[in-house]
């Protein structure tokens, strides 16, 4: 236990500098290029920070563990919405750009309803289990290529209006972007595997290890990342790193796993953990319009935030009273 509680600590602060270092290196990637913020989210940062939900996804699915490799996923994304945005809200209200309301949070909505349909086999065919099947990986993997598409429509068309001196040189840039990474998935393994230790030594089932020590792990390279951003005032950056990881995390860090690794059975799950799941998106997409701040610009202000927090430890005390009882 206590080399367990010495591994999150490190893991930690390993993670945080590695996140401060990716948002520099990554930022002054947008600027030598010339590209959007927005974009770097969407791609480069939102793949890093979803590195380790990948990572996690693929050693539980070798190990058959179905519940953990889609609470991961599932978890995640909660987190990240809820949790994380709700947090950054609270802390400065997030500017969210026209484009990202009217296609980036409708590609999400998709997917996020795509999997939750998936995931109702018990429903649809009055069976014992839930199972994601390779076919189910590729439809999801399809859906994931349309976004792909969308991505490079914006760098063929899209034009950015920022004119910020880079801070390093492209070199620099890039050499800051792959140690900030590699350090987040480092970080990041050390905390989940510490985590999960203490989890198991504790006697807590696999579902809410998955939803709450693998799911707050995986998930901690979007948080830092995200605070870090806000602070530096790259909101950009930060709402492409939310709505791209969890993109990733649907399309990829599920797809993946599911389409060369074969079927998965998943059973632990309850329908509130879906209806979260599908509630956390909604609310994202709702709060974004329900504050206009400009003619092109929206905004996620204080009391969104609140209720998005309120609405994370309604649900996470809830599943928390449920496992250990």
């Amino acid at each position: 236990m206590f080399l367990s509680i010495i591994g999150l600590v490190v893991g930690f602060i390993v993670l945080i500098k590695g996140a401060d270092i990716f948002v520099d290196g990554s930022s002054s990637i947008a600027n030598n290029f010339k590209v959007s913020k927005l974009l770097v989210g969407l791609t480069i940062v939102a793949f890093g920070t979803s590195a380790p939900e990948l990572a996690v996804s693929i050693q539980s699915h070798l190990k058959g563990a179905g519940d953990i490799l889609v609470g991961n996923v599932i978890g995640s994304n909660i987190l990240n919405i809820l949790l994380i945005l709700g947090f950054c809200a609270c802390i400065k209200p997030i500017d969210i750009k026209s484009a990202t309301v009217k296609k980036e949070l409708p590609i999400l909505m998709m997917v996020t309803t795509l999997l939750s349909v998936l995931l109702l086999d018990k429903v649809f065919e009055n069976g014992n289990t839930n199972i994601l099947s390779r076919s189910d990986g590729i439809i999801i993997i399809l859906f994931f290529l349309v976004f792909i598409y969308y991505l490079i429509s914006i760098i063929r068309h899209k034009k950015t209006d920022e004119v910020e001196k880079a801070k390093y040189s492209i070199t620099k840039s890039i050499i800051f972007t792959i140690l900030g990474i590699g350090l987040i998935i480092l970080g990041s393994d050390c905390v989940v595997k510490a985590a999960t230790n203490i989890a198991k030594l504790m006697g807590v089932s696999e579902r809410l290890i998955a939803l709450t020590i693998v799911a707050f792990g995986t998930s901690l390279p979007e948080l830092v990342t995200s605070i870090v951003s806000i602070f530096k005032g790259e909101q950009d950056i930060l709402v492409g790193n939310i709505v791209g990881s969890n993109i990733f995390n649907i399309c990829l860090v599920l797809g993946i796993p599911i389409v060369t690794l074969g079927s998965v059975s998943v059973n632990g799950f309850s329908y509130l953990d879906l209806v979260i799941f599908l509630i956390s998106a909604m609310m994202l997409f709702i709060f974004s319009i329900y504050h206009r701040k400009a003619h092109s610009s929206y905004k996620i202000n204080r009391f969104a935030g609140i209720i998005m927090l309120i609405t994370f430890v309604i649900y996470y005390s809830f599943i928390i009273v449920e496992g250990v009882m």
